[in-house]
């Protein structure tokens, strides 16, 4: 919005929440609470209408039951009751509220997709991205051997991904970083600890030894809590050092930046609250000289969606996560689907708000439970 453009006040005349059971492409590809394995991920989508009948959309990745609760009786009541002239006020809605970052984040994008609609603005350009397309990176987990580990990287970079990520741990790294760059040598590589490692000897000396690969970053070596760990091993090291999960909030950013704990960050939507935060997190990253990229909580894609608009703010240096080659689901909700093509994804800029339509059959058909609030919840309690 320009500076002599009138504030409009925004109020949500309705809110549909979406539980959606979408079906994965490898259903063996994660284990459950109880090890079986699941044919289904739980996503949430969110839709927020305006008293015009302009809607934006958001998505709750991976929602739990609580989660589900929390939603319908207390986070989309309270936006329902809150009008906002921009999107960066309507997080205050929720404010007082038990911290769900995930359903949050999902209302969140919702009204940033809907203020963009408003304003036929792509949500690119509504962020303050000015990029037309970004670099993609994929990310693989632990393979059952070197061998298969390589036929996978094989296939992503013949679909055209440019940065590879590969999920290490003690035991699995060093070995890893070397199979791999000895059959790519061109290839660029991250790694991510996921907080595997500790200070013991043989856990630093696998860290240390990575030092020699030219790596894009170490992310994520230590425990969430233990700044101090990652601050002692980015002194040591020429590696950058990423952080991850250690990330929950702007004031953990803060710490992790004043503490020198690392030099990357990788900023995700859905852990933070939100694109509100997430922003804000950017600009604090880039104004530290870190180096920033987007990652993903398995976002489907109305939340990718939300990923690639941010990704195109400057501070974004490092390549965006996106799913590799076949896909995380066999389904989806928008088209066009949002996916890397040759290692690219565009942004789009022609359309409004996420820039992508919302597939709302396949979203009829996908849907196992729903709620729906209207105007005279804003006064009174839940009406479903």
């Amino acid at each position: 919005m320009s500076r002599t453009e009138p504030a409009t006040v925004t109020r949500i005349a309705t809110i549909d929440a979406f539980l959606l059971r979408l079906p994965l492409v490898h259903p063996g590809s994660r284990k459950g609470r109880a090890g079986a394995q699941p044919r289904f991920a739980r996503h949430a989508l969110v839709r927020v209408t305006d008293d015009n009948g302009v809607s934006g959309w958001g998505e709750i990745p991976a929602i739990e039951s609580g989660e589900w609760q929390a939603l319908a009786e207390d986070f989309a009541p309270a936006l329902l009751r809150y009008p906002w002239q921009r999107p960066t006020e309507a997080p205050h809605a929720w404010a007082d509220l038990p911290w769900w970052p995930t359903v949050a984040a999902g209302l969140d994008v919702a009204c940033w997709d809907l203020w963009s609609r408003q304003r036929s603005t792509p949500l690119a350009h509504t962020l303050g991205g000015d990029r037309t397309a970004i670099t993609a990176g994929v990310t693989l987990g632990r393979q059952p051997s070197l061998e298969s580990l390589v036929l996978e990287v094989n296939r992503q970079v013949g679909a055209g991904f440019r940065r590879i990520r590969l999920e290490i741990g003690p035991g699995w790294d060093t070995d890893v970083v070397q199979a791999v760059q000895q059959s790519f040598p061109f290839l660029v590589l991250q790694v991510n600890g996921g907080g595997r490692y500790t200070e013991s000897p043989d856990d630093l000396a696998g860290l240390r030894a990575l030092d020699q690969y030219g790596l894009l970053a170490i992310e994520q070596p230590f425990a969430d809590d233990d700044l101090a760990a990652h601050a002692r091993l980015h002194r040591e090291l020429r590696t950058p050092i990423a952080l991850n999960t250690s990330v929950t909030s702007l004031e953990t950013l803060d710490d992790a930046i004043r503490t020198e704990a690392a030099d990357a960050l990788n900023l995700r939507v859905a852990r933070l609250g939100g694109l509100t935060p997430a922003r804000r997190a950017h600009d604090r990253a880039a104004d530290a000289g870190w180096r920033v990229w987007c990652g993903s909580d398995g976002e489907s894609g109305v939340g990718r969606a939300a990923i690639v608009a941010l990704s195109a703010l400057p501070g974004i240096t490092l390549p965006s996560e996106m799913p590799g080659a076949g896909g995380r689901f066999s389904r989806e909700v928008v088209t066009p689907s949002v996916r890397a093509h040759d290692g690219i994804t565009p942004i789009p800029l022609t359309q409004p708000g996420l820039g992508h339509e919302i597939d709302e059959e396949s979203v009829r058909r996908l849907t196992a439970e729903s709620v729906s609030l209207g105007p005279r919840d804003r006064k009174r309690g839940l009406h479903v």
